[in-house]
């Protein structure tokens, strides 16, 4: 038997799958055909990247897997979208060209579940067009794959059409995904991008509040469940050993509650042996990894609970990789906003949080980056909304750059409206304009989020291990070309750099300026005697006139000799190399 699953990828408030990233759906549910009898050479993956490619070849083998196979699953659904380097989530149109071509068992799922949409500010909704031998999952899709099987004399079959449409959709259990996650991490070998992808790992999902934020889809989950630590780091192992070295903790609304004890209230009481158990195990199982991230943190948990989220954060730092971020779910600081929309930290809250990861996360790390830094999440158009909160949000992000607190993260976004939320129910319209909207966000860019970058990564920091993921055109300069890359991690700063860098290269990179929310460097160190006009001039610490001087007097024997020829200054040797 034959089965093929298709990887739309997901963004969701507290999971993230769009490459380089791969999240758990794809592995469990691989996981769970290979518990059915499957074998993982008969399991296909794809990418719908890899089904957009321009190569007639990979089409037709990609096309000819998706006719033979018995079973086709793709996952969907982005909940929170956003921008992305290099890819784009699965469209509707997609969805539906990709399954008319098959004539097996078809399958939708992940969080596509609750609606599709690809923007904020929008009602999700149901996928037009959708045939009507498509299942959709309605809870758990890995469940869904495992349960259309039954075993007859020792063997695994399929279910008929008529049977798998009777089935009770369910949600998964954690004894179920720590099998599946053991056994469907090969998954990951057969990803485009393999071995250079960051795998989200989960903690535990669902919502313990006692009552759910007015927008957020990650109540219907459940309530949390958390995972054994010995499923998680056994997940991890089975990861390392495919060849996967970056993980990222991403799959938890709140990572500083992980096995923590519940209040009753809105907060868990954190639980600091049990972080300390879970990193200190991840890193004995996986020594050699190159990235070890989180994702979210509750403001209201970290303020709340200042000395265990300390002692937390103290642990993080022990075992992490540099460039860590907490995405803090502010959504707004406006207390009409909160009060309408069941927020659970107030501006003071945030603020509190905010300060406590400053206070032993703004140190810089080896690979050039702060230890581990705030991100903070806005979202407008909820409940209650007016044209002062924006103006409240800005006063508040305003005032933590005054403060000369670093916040690494700065994501503005429109809610999508997804029904089951109280955002749905009730029949609201903001009266902030888009133009409005528009201004306030590029003046949070312009004013904030740059300066905020200039403190964070100086003219002259060094970034290691920037991985060049695409050139493009640009007027820019003189090469006419510009390169893009990042470094591996949790909402990772985007580095554009003159002239073309072939893809899947790593190369250090020295900052040389900002955008809003990117940066320019120039790959170091730089061989002074063979590298283009271009690139000696975007060296930090060098004039026009003193790199013009360089590119014409060379070649230079070594450093001494560069001084003594030229106006170069020391501060510039750094980054600079020659020819031997």
């Amino acid at each position: 038997m034959n089965v093929v699953i298709i990887d739309g990828y997901v963004d969701e408030p507290a999971c993230f799958g769009v490459p380089p990233y791969i999240s758990p759906y794809p592995r469990y549910i691989a996981g769970a055909f290979v518990n059915r009898g499957i074998s993982p050479d008969n399991i296909h993956y794809f990418t719908i990247d890899q089904i957009r490619s321009t190569d007639s070849k990979s089409a037709v083998n990609i096309s000819n897997a998706i006719k033979k196979s018995e079973v086709v699953v793709i996952v969907s659904g982005m909940t929170v979208p956003g921008k992305y380097l290099g890819y784009s989530p699965i469209t509707s149109d997609e969805i539906v060209s990709i399954f008319k071509i098959s004539s097996g068992i078809k399958i939708l799922g992940g969080p596509v579940r609750f609606g599709y949409s690809l923007e904020g500010g929008t009602k999700a909704q149901n996928i037009p067009n959708l045939e009507n031998d498509v299942f959709l999952s309605t809870k758990d899709i890995e469940s869904f794959v495992f349960d259309i099987f039954y075993e007859s004399h020792g063997k695994f079959n399929l279910l008929s059409k008529d049977r798998i449409s009777n089935l009770n959709h369910r949600f998964r259990t954690n004894d179920e995904i720590a099998v599946w996650g053991k056994s469907g991490a090969f998954i990951i070998t057969k990803h485009p991008q393999f071995p250079n992808i960051l795998c989200e790992i989960e903690t535990y999902r669902g919502c313990g509040q006692k009552t759910a934020c007015s927008f957020c889809t990650e109540p219907m989950y459940g309530h949390p469940e958390f995972r054994k630590i010995s499923d998680i780091v056994l997940e991890i192992s089975s990861l390392y050993k495919h060849g996967a070295v970056r993980f990222r903790i991403g799959r938890q609304p709140d990572l500083f509650a992980f096995g923590g004890f519940e209040t009753g209230n809105n907060t868990f009481i954190p639980n600091p042996a049990a972080i300390e158990e879970l990193y200190s195990k991840i890193r004995a199982v996986a020594p050699n990894l190159k990235t070890l991230h989180m994702d979210n943190g509750n403001p209201k948990t970290i303020s709340e609970y200042p000395s265990e989220s300390l002692e937390i954060l103290k642990t993080i730092i022990k075992y992490h990789t540099p460039g860590d971020v907490i995405a803090m779910g502010i959504e707004s600081v406006d207390p009409k906003v909160i009060l309408n929309n069941d927020l659970k930290a107030s501006a003071q809250d945030a603020f509190e949080a905010i300060s406590i990861v400053n206070s032993v996360g703004k140190k810089r790390g080896e690979n050039g980056m702060p230890e581990i830094l705030p991100g903070v999440n806005f979202v407008h158009g909820l409940l209650g909304e007016s044209k002062n909160t924006l103006q409240l949000n800005y006063d508040f992000l305003e005032n933590i750059l005054k403060s000369d607190l670093y916040l690494r993260r700065i994501n503005i976004r429109q809610a999508i409206v997804f029904k089951g939320t109280k955002l749905s129910s009730i029949d609201f319209k903001s009266p902030v304009s888009q133009k409005q909207f528009h201004n306030y966000k590029e003046n949070v860019r312009k004013n904030i989020d740059m300066p905020m970058l200039q403190k964070i990564v100086p003219v002259g920091t060094i970034l290691k291990d920037v991985y060049f993921e695409q050139t493009e055109d640009s007027k820019s300069f003189e090469t006419g070309k510009i390169s893009f890359g990042r470094q591996f991690g949790t909402y990772p700063l985007l580095i554009g750099t003159p002239g073309t860098i072939p893809p899947g290269t790593f190369k250090d990179v020295a900052v040389t300026g900002y955008g809003y929310r990117s940066i320019s460097g120039v790959p170091v160190p730089l061989n002074i005697n063979t590298a283009s006009r271009e690139m000696i001039r975007s060296l930090p610490f060098l004039s026009d006139k003193t790199a013009d001087e360089i590119f014409i007097k060379r070649p230079f024997k070594n450093k001494n000799d560069l001084i003594s020829r030229t106006e170069a200054e020391q501060t510039v040797l750094r980054f600079i190399d020659f020819d031997n």
